[in-house]
């Protein structure tokens, strides 16, 4: 798989927010059975490390702007 067709299947921070909003209501629901509780709990937990790993990147890129914006004060 290359970057390109990863990057493609890679939800972005929105979609991956959209998609744990909508799996917390199922769950909260009545009804899930089981098989689909865990399916739901696994597929949350793969979102939840996307957003994190998104959040993570964004705090890294702001810290090096605000960096470079310090930086180039000080000249």
């Amino acid at each position: 798989m290359n970057a390109e067709s990863k990057d493609q299947q890679t939800p972005s921070f929105g979609v991956a927010m959209k998609e744990l909003e909508s799996i917390l209501e199922r769950i909260d629901g009545d009804g899930i059975d089981i098989d689909q509780l865990a399916d739901e709990l696994r597929r949350a937990t793969e979102l939840l490390e996307l957003c994190r790993g998104k959040i993570r990147t964004a705090e890294v890129e702001v810290n090096q702007i605000v960096q470079q914006l310090e930086n180039s004060d000080e000249r």
